[in-house]
């Protein structure tokens, strides 16, 4: 719809080509009456009811012409990319080295920033060739950029310290200006057995593996408020404010910008318990049977039940990830036409049934009509893509801007 200007009308005016609806006992009312015969009111009630009724029509006819024309509801939904940061001396990689991981991770956020993404996030993998340590990486990233969110799908907080992650996030979201948004969890299968042992860490007597990255992110959720705790130094080497300490530096914020990645609707209410947003992904439990997009919908939905039951203070927001890549060249066609996973594929990952969604290829047309169906998209207000980091930076910046470009708007979405 477009912004029009015209002269200011009273609140007597109709909308009517500057016409003014008669005054009630005005004695020039029946003149203007016959002037004009469809305008004859006899109280301000009858007015009202006629300017509803005129809204109404103009509702209908917009309404009437925009399904006519098949014009495409506008949605507000951010798009970001999601980089697992792969680096390997293979033929072809244009990302050879960890530094090349790196420095390309930053100049990806740049450019992605330069066409219009939302979002830059990169997952973290210990023990592997791709990103480890994230807030070196982040801090760059932000330093570089000044308006894209900058993000993790996921830190493994079996690996993390609390108290540590909570000083790195605050100095790197600073940095960035108050824009990251950490997605943290349980983690995934790592390339080694029970890698956090590595890290010096032991599930307390009782707990699991997952219990304890749980412990650990409730503790970091907490020190991350700016709570004050910590006993001060009656002696202490530079002067100290008044009271406990917290733990520096503070980015305010910071802590409405957590989200957890959720596998199962459990996990999901969990993180809206604890006031996180939510973060999901292409793999999931398998808890009905049901496509992935369906089964994800059910889960963003108990997420946001679940919320609902807390006065957490701020709106939650809810992320997906998927596999998209719109075919517009012939190197699109040439890497991707053909091999995506156009079914879900249901199996086992640590003794536990899951589903991993399919992914999408195709020409931009027929991506739009597959997308309007996902009901987990369309449920979420971000969407990453997770794009093949390996291909350099150039043809990923491509990636995006193909479908900011040539499938988003179809959708509503730009």
């Amino acid at each position: 719809m477009c912004a029009t200007t015209s002269t200011p009308r009273t609140p007597n005016d109709s909308p009517r080509s500057g016409r003014r609806f008669p005054r009630r006992n005005d004695p020039g009312s029946r003149k203007r009456a016959r002037a004009f015969p469809g305008l004859i009111i006899e109280n301000r009630t009858e007015a009202l009811a006629e300017l509803l009724e005129m809204v109404r029509g103009r509702h209908r006819r917009l309404r009437n012409t925009a399904r006519a024309r098949s014009v495409v509801p506008h949605v507000t939904k951010k798009i970001g990319f999601l980089s697992f940061g792969h680096w390997q001396p293979a033929p072809g990689s244009q990302v050879r080295t960890a530094a090349d991981a790196l420095n390309q991770s930053i100049e990806l956020a740049v450019a992605a920033e330069e066409i219009g993404v939302d979002g830059a996030y990169v997952r973290v993998h210990h023990f592997a060739r791709q990103l480890g340590s994230p807030f070196p990486l982040l801090a760059a990233m932000g330093a570089r950029t000044s308006r894209i969110e900058i993000g993790t799908g996921v830190i493994d907080m079996r690996y993390a310290n609390p108290l540590a992650f909570a000083e790195d996030a605050g100095a790197a979201d600073l940095i960035a200006g108050g824009r990251l948004q950490l997605g943290i969890s349980r983690g995934s299968p790592e390339q080694v057995i029970d890698g956090w042992r590595y890290f010096g860490y032991q599930p307390a007597e009782g707990e699991s593996d997952a219990d304890m990255a749980r412990r650990h992110t409730e503790v970091a959720l907490d020190v991350l408020t700016g709570r004050q705790f910590a006993e001060p130094n009656p002696r202490p080497m530079f002067p100290n404010p008044p009271g406990l300490l917290r733990i520096e530096p503070y980015s305010e914020g910071l802590r409405e910008r957590i989200w957890w990645g959720a596998g199962s609707d459990a996990t999901a209410r969990w993180a809206a318990q604890k006031g996180m947003n939510l973060m999901s992904s292409t793999l999931k439990d398998d808890e009905s049977g049901e496509p992935f997009h369906v089964q994800q919908r059910k889960q963003i939905d108990a997420f946001r039940e679940e919320w609902a039951q807390h006065d957490h203070g701020f709106e939650p927001r809810v992320s997906v990830s998927r596999s998209i890549f719109a075919i517009t060249s012939d190197l699109d066609r040439r890497y991707f036409l053909g091999s995506g996973d156009r079914a879900d594929q249901f199996g086992y990952i640590d003794n536990t049934r899951s589903v991993f969604g399919r992914s999408y290829a195709d020409e931009p047309d027929a991506l739009v009509e597959q997308l309007r169906e996902d009901e987990a998209i369309a449920a979420a207000d971000t969407l990453l893509l997770t794009v093949p980091n390996t291909l350099g930076v150039d043809y990923n910046a491509h990636v995006l801007d193909s479908i900011l470009t040539h499938v988003a708007p179809g959708l509503g979405w730009r």
